[in-house]
């Protein structure tokens, strides 16, 4: 089915199921502990071995000699994978890492050796008995200090174009009569999410399936087979449920490459966890960026020019963290200019982590017009819909396909109560509390892409579908299920959904807010199939039919779904490719937060009270696993403003704080009551659904909402993320 005409009048719009409030196909699953992950297939293939990871102990230089005799006769052990049994090794086409020195060390924790042994203990325990001697040489570890070296990064098909210009930015700039001109520092983050990268890796002649925590299959499956230099359709991945992901999922990491060597090596099935310790050095994270954000704009408030300057480093080839991508689309300005340059860095390798570019990107542009709100003396969310625009600030012959976000801020406004808000800094207290309110645009593309799906349509009436498309605590399951009973007209209790399986129909999985919309239509293109051959089956029209209750009714007839499959189950396959209805329109997910936030005036303690979310997403296809979402990136989103930070050792060259007891995220503790809100919207040139991805939107524009909300409390203008009280404490008030 190719989709080129924005959606008319369709089977979905009827909502009986799409569209409602339904709990989560795998809840129970979860929460009694029998949902499978990766680690956990015990019965997938007899004799399992178990590898352990050493990472290298230097970040920059070589493999001198490495002695692995004494792990390789220690009890228990099959083997040692290093550089020097691994065959040759090649690299993936989204991350740029390799997966094992060879013998140069690109990064600190970057693999060195695989020891495999009967268990888990036994191959850790000889681990520790590698001899390893380096050569140390210089590396590159402060993104800082290249600020005024590093290039205008190269362009790349990831995050548009690496240089912007619209009208003339610096003339503009420099004549306005309002200015702001701040440097704001977001740091490298990490993942860090609950189930670590793990996989089991089993061979079958020259054919490898791996039982993995992966979000994109059709990635993997490619960037495996490049890696070990093998056909991609002898690569097969099962990925059945994801314990959070982020993107440091999205394709192979080092768990899977070396499970599969370290398998091949032992001619047994192997299965390799990535100890917490070393994800974080070993892993992708989201990059440092160090932005420039210069706003210039009339009296009136009318934005005359916006410039966004960004840099972030990442090891050699690799990609630029796309922090501009937001300020190209979110607010009008005649005169404009983005630019982003890319250092190189000896430090693990910096690449997605939800919401690329636009997570961060807000978190400086959002403060910046708070700053140019307050110098203009006008209310921040009069501000931001002043400068609302309906078409493409780059090219105004490009409309939005749809565009809420005044609606959204107004919305947002009138829910939080944001009339009560104190405009001067510091004027509200609660003992010794100084209260303050913050709001922060949100903006997030609506990518999608091509996908399909396997329908089987058995004589008891229940449908099966099978996708490559994973869960990583999304819902998809669930979306499925409701896309397939809404079209088909049956119970979503007849509907069962097989899910993460390469050996299924491709889709683009779980990543940059494009899995929900892109699975869902692939669903939606064979269940029209479906529907074609059920109703020419039982003498009907397609066009001409209905299907709802079980039945299948054309005119004054109705027959039974269960008649079309009774000499047998119907299996259908088909999927979805889209037009360029992208390029004729913007296409694009708009929010905006709120938060209310207390600063202890003695401690400089910062506590979330309340948050509001008002996100417009195109149709919601299930509000509560949308909520879930929403509010799960508004609590990621307090952990960038407050908390998260990975503390680099500019001497060493590495993270220092490489687990969960020095890298903080927030607990239960931190987070206050969240409130999600959708605004009504339905987009019909993104899909038949008319349905856009919300994950990453939840995130966007948090973190700045509430370092506004503690300027607003303080008085005090903090611009370096996270917002720790070192960086403000002795500039709070004095308390009479």
């Amino acid at each position: 089915m190719k989709f080129e005409m924005p959606a008319g009048q369709n089977p979905i719009d009827q909502m009986t199921v799409v569209g409602q409030p339904l709990d989560r196909f795998e809840a129970k699953l979860k929460t009694t502990g029998t949902a499978t992950y990766a680690y956990e297939y015990h019965n997938v293939a007899p004799n399992i071995a178990y590898g352990y990871i050493l990472g290298a102990a230097i970040s920059k230089g070589r493999i001198k000699s490495i002695d692995t005799r004494q792990a390789e006769s220690s009890p228990g052990v099959l083997g040692v994978v290093t550089y020097r049994n691994a065959g040759p090794l090649g690299v993936g086409k989204f991350y740029v890492q390799r997966m094992l020195a060879s013998p140069e060390i690109d990064h600190y924790h970057q693999p060195i050796a695989v020891v495999v042994a009967e268990t888990f203990e036994q191959a850790r325990a000889a681990s520790s008995l590698i001899r390893v001697d380096y050569t140390r040489s210089a590396g590159r570890f402060d993104l800082a200090a290249q600020l005024f070296s590093a290039p205008v990064a190269p362009q790349m098909a990831f995050g548009g174009p690496t240089e912007t210009h619209v009208g003339d930015f610096e003339r503009a700039f420099s004549d306005a009569e309002m200015k702001v001109d701040e440097t704001y520092t977001v740091p490298d983050q990490a993942h860090a999410m609950m189930e670590p990268h793990a996989t089991i890796a089993v061979w079958e002649g020259d054919r490898v399936t791996c039982w993995t925590s992966i979000q994109q299959m059709n990635w993997g499956t490619r960037d495996l087979g490049l890696i070990l230099g093998i056909p991609r359709d002898n690569v097969r991945l099962i990925s059945s449920f994801i314990g959070g992901g982020f993107g440091g999922k999205g394709t192979v990491q080092s768990d899977l490459v070396l499970a599969a060597l370290a398998a091949r090596l032992v001619r047994r099935p192997v299965k390799i966890a990535l100890q917490r310790p070393i994800m974080f050095n070993n892993t992708i994270h989201r990059p440092k960026t160090i932005q420039r954000v210069r706003l210039g704009a009339g009296r009136d408030g009318k934005l005359t020019a916006i410039g966004h300057e960004s840099w972030s480093g990442n090891l050699a080839g690799g990609r630029t963290e796309p922090t501009t991508l937001s300020t190209r689309t979110l607010y009008a300005g005649p005169n404009r200019m983005t630019r982003v340059r890319l250092a190189t860095l000896d430090l693990a390798e910096g690449n997605a982590m939800r919401a690329p570019g636009e997570a961060p990107g807000l978190m400086a542009l959002e403060i910046a017009m708070d700053e140019m709100a307050e110098k203009l003396g006008m209310d921040p969310v009069e501000f931001r819909i002043l400068n609302d625009t309906q078409v493409d600030p780059e090219n105004p012959n490009r409309p939005f396909s749809s565009r809420p976000f005044v609606e959204c801020l107004r919305t947002g406004s009138e829910r939080f109560g944001w009339k009560t808000r104190k405009a001067r800094p510091g004027q509200l207290r609660d003992g010794h509390w100084l209260v303050g309110t913050g709001m922060a645009g949100a903006i997030r593309g609506a990518p999608i892409g091509k996908a399909g799906a396997r329908l089987r349509l058995d004589r008891r009436g229940s449908i099966t579908v099978e996708t490559d498309m994973t869960d990583i605590g999304t819902g998809s399951y669930t979306i499925v299920q409701q896309t397939a009973a809404e079209l088909m007209g049956v119970p979503i209790e007849k509907v069962v959904a097989r899910l993460g399986d390469s050996s299924f129909p491709e889709t683009p999985g779980s990543g940059g807010q494009q899995g929900a919309a892109s699975v869902t239509a692939g669903v939606y293109a064979a269940c029209m199939k479906l529907r074609e051959i059920v109703a020419e089956r039982l003498g009907f029209k397609a066009a001409e039919t209905e299907f709802t209750a079980g039945k299948v009714r054309s005119g004054g007839r109705s027959v039974p779904l269960t008649q079309a499959a009774a000499d047998g189950d119907i299996v259908v396959e088909d999927s979805i490719e889209f037009g360029d209805l992208s390029k004729q329109f913007a296409i694009q997910t708009f929010g905006a937060h709120f938060a209310e936030v207390a600063v202890n005036a003695f401690t400089g303690e910062i506590r979330v009270r309340r948050m509001l979310a008002v996100c417009a997403a195109g149709r919601i296809l299930n509000p509560k696993t949308a909520r879930s979402q929403v509010i799960g990136g508004m609590t990621m989103g307090i952990g960038a403003a407050l908390m998260e930070e990975m503390a680099v050792d500019k001497r060493l060259g590495l993270f220092i704080n490489h687990d969960l007891a020095g890298y903080e995220v927030p607990v239960h503790a931190d987070i206050p009551h969240l409130d999600a809100f959708f605004v009504e919207e339905v987009d019909p040139a993104i899909s038949p659904l008319k349905a856009k991805g919300v994950g990453e939107l939840g995130l966007t524009g948090v973190a700045p909402a509430v370092a506004n909300a503690v300027y607003n409390a303080t008085g005090i203008r903090v611009r370096q993320y996270p917002i720790t009280l070192d960086k403000f404490l002795d500039r709070l008030p004095v308390i009479a």
